[in-house]
């Protein structure tokens, strides 16, 4: 969500929207209706192409690297000091969806958790599973995934948000897991609000909380936005309740706006194009730098490259976030900031140092080989005959968007914000210097994500970017704001003609057979 005070939200998760843009007429699609002509996908498109690296040191910075910023989850948000509080424990760990490589654990410790794994997981049965000190050993092994210790300091990696397990040593439905490591996949049982809130200066995520944006009025989920002098308290309240920040997702982009994003899968990134919702970047490595000197260390927006960044994207609004933000981190006694270390100094807003840095670009370049390389997970086919189906009414309904083959690369266009969601009614609530159009919102939360992001700096224009169709079966929630909760209710015309994405299968059986080709789609055909 946004207002003046946002910023450009610069797309941290690629592809993160499921929108299949059924290129039919109308708003659905019926066997009955005359059929389109058949086809295997929109005219190719070359995406810009990917700077590679070298894959197997790409791989430890994807799960190891923080270019420094343990200094902002450990000096600034808080987090080892406030798991400590809460007494966090590995099953707890497991209920909020942290995944735990078990090749980490330590060989006694992870043969007395197998035991404990097949009981009641009660305290007395499973005493080290409820026991925080094993929690702190397991995260001193960095077998938490994501979660990196250096230097006796906790920082995030990539890995927390793109990595999943096995599961061959354990898993609870719908949550966590440990196992073997398996990159790139998105761990939708994740609940991203209640870990962050565990942080005992959960107050220092200021600018990916949903603000007041003065006068009461507010954008996001939450009727009631927050401020510079909310309470520890009332922070935590936002950031676990799912009906504010569900489960599965991550408001990725510090501009005051309340608007987590399902997070989105990071195999086989040569596949993609156009990274994040809005297409607003068009490199994997300017995607990923942003990660880095922004969201993974939020203090850079208080610098003076953060604040012209700010400024540019958010006039007063966004000066005054840069205030507020700073005056927060002075009341709770944050110092020694910005903490990530970058090596490349450049124009603020620019795409390849948004706020005026870069960390180191080789480490970029080669995490950009090893996400390239990341195989995609099988699909699933439970009946040959019934996927065949789904596959020829994919032909006919879906194809002047999507390929049929996703060994291809995803077409690098924007499916304009009218044609994605008719009913789109936005208002100006700032206007800002072209390139850039005007932050606007229209009621609901499918847009939400785009108030003051789009592709305008780049002369897109606004619009939704095209996702990869693959690991759809183990999905739980469609469309970017996980407001539809199937593939069944995607395709249903009971969601009506102005909803986002109305292009529907309306007969059931003609819908079974197409969940059924999209749940088996992977880059073996």
């Amino acid at each position: 969500m946004s207002n003046t005070r946002g910023y450009l939200r610069w797309g941290f998760h690629a592809s993160c929207a499921l929108v299949f843009c059924f290129a039919v007429s109308g708003a659905s699609f019926s066997l009955q209706d005359e059929p389109q002509m058949p086809s295997d996908g929109p005219p190719e498109k070359s995406p810009p192409p990917l700077r590679l690296g070298d894959a197997s040191k790409g791989r430890d910075v994807f799960r190891f690297e923080t270019f420094g910023n343990e200094g902002f989850w450990t000096d600034a948000v808080r987090m080892p000091q406030g798991l400590k509080q809460a007494r966090a424990t590995p099953l707890a760990a497991l209920k909020i969806g942290h995944q735990i490589d078990s090749e980490m654990i330590a060989p006694s410790l992870r043969q007395v958790l197998a035991t404990e794994l097949k009981t009641d997981l009660s305290p007395r049965r499973a005493p080290r599973l409820n026991d925080p000190k094993t929690l702190e050993r397991l995260i001193g092994s960095n077998a938490v995934i994501g979660i990196v210790v250096k230097n006796g300091k906790v920082g995030v990696s990539c890995a927390l948000c793109h990595t999943i397990t096995d599961g061959s040593m354990f898993s609870m439905p719908g949550k966590g897991s440990i196992g073997r490591r398996v990159d790139g996949p998105t761990p939708h049982g994740l609940n991203v609000g209640m870990i962050l809130s565990l942080g005992a200066n959960s107050k220092a995520l200021f600018p990916t909380l949903q603000l007041d944006m003065g006068g009461g009025k507010t954008i996001g989920r939450a009727p009631k936005g927050l401020t510079k002098n909310s309470t520890e308290a009332q922070v935590d309240a936002y950031l676990r309740n799912p009906k504010f920040y569900p489960v599965g997702t991550f408001d990725d982009t510090p501009d005051g706006i309340g608007n987590p994003v399902h997070i989105t899968p990071l195999f086989r990134q040569d596949l993609a194009a156009l990274y994040g919702t809005s297409g607003q970047n068009a490199m994997l490595d300017n995607f990923s730098n942003t990660v880095y000197t922004v969201l993974f260390d939020q203090t850079m927006l208080v610098t003076p490259g953060g604040k012209k960044f700010l400024k540019a994207l958010g006039g007063a609004g966004g000066e005054k976030l840069a205030k507020d933000y700073a005056s927060v981190l002075q009341m709770t006694g944050v110092r020694g900031h910005p903490f990530v270390r970058t090596s490349t100094k450049g124009k603020p807003g620019a795409a390849m140092t948004p706020v005026g840095v870069r960390v180191n670009d080789q480490k970029l370049v080669d995490m950009n080989a090893y996400l390239a390389r990341l195989p995609a997970p099988k699909g699933v086919v439970t009946d040959g005959a019934t996927v065949a189906r789904g596959r020829e009414l994919f032909r006919t309904a879906c194809t002047s968007c999507h390929n049929v083959d996703q060994s291809k690369p995803v077409p690098p266009v924007l499916v304009p914000m009218k044609r994605i969601w008719p009913g789109y009614m936005a208002q100006i609530i700032a206007n800002r210097k072209p390139p850039l159009s005007p932050i606007q919102n229209s009621p609901g939360t499918f847009d939400d994500r785009m108030v003051v992001v789009d592709a305008s700096p780049r002369g897109g224009i606004r619009g939704n970017a095209l996702p990869l169709l693959l690991d759809l079966a183990r999905k739980p929630v469609f469309l970017h704001d996980d407001s539809v909760p199937s593939l069944s209710s995607l395709l249903d015309p009971k969601r009506g003609a102005t909803a986002p994405h109305p292009f529907y299968v309306p007969e059931w059986s003609a819908r079974t057979d197409m969940i059924a080709f999209l749940k088996s789609l992977d880059t073996s055909r």
